[in-house]
């Protein structure tokens, strides 16, 4: 209450200051950008790698095959930058739909120049459509809002 007549006093011995106040947003009422918007994003067709075994296992291309318990994590310098990814694998399981998220689009560079990479978009440069299109010769129920990495 005390704050209350502080500003009610402070608004009307200083007028100017009350237009300000008021035309600036609060911090509550700004919108802020949705996680699955923020950083660099690049969907892929990559094929499956990896034999199925525990020292080889079957994941995307361009995806490091999980440490084993007890081993050191290998730094992947091909991969430096990269911050997250997701993937959902083809309905023939020869080839994953991948999206890589990372705080510079250079941190991609490594995949898109790869000759493994089937089609390759930038998410916010690619239309909606050209991707779900493409991505559905691969996958027939693939949504594209179905997919994403949301990082903080």
């Amino acid at each position: 209450m005390r704050f209350f007549c502080a500003f009610l006093l402070m608004c009307v011995s200083f007028p100017a200051v009350a237009q300000v106040a008021a035309a600036t947003p609060s911090a509550a009422s700004r919108s802020k950008v949705p996680l699955r918007h923020r950083h660099e994003r690049l969907l892929v067709v990559v094929p499956m790698v990896g034999q199925g075994t525990a020292e080889d296992p079957r994941r995307p291309a361009f995806v490091p095959a999980p440490p084993r318990p007890g081993d050191a994590v290998a730094e992947r310098t091909d991969l430096a930058g990269i911050l997250g990814f997701t993937a959902i694998v083809s309905d023939d399981g020869r080839f994953a739909l991948v999206e890589f998220v990372a705080e510079d689009p250079e941190a991609f560079r490594a995949i898109r120049t790869d000759a493994r990479v089937v089609k390759a978009f930038e998410v916010g440069k690619a239309r909606r459509e050209d991707i779900e299109t493409e991505f559905r010769k691969h996958r027939k129920d693939f949504e594209l809002d179905r997919m994403g990495v949301s990082l903080p």
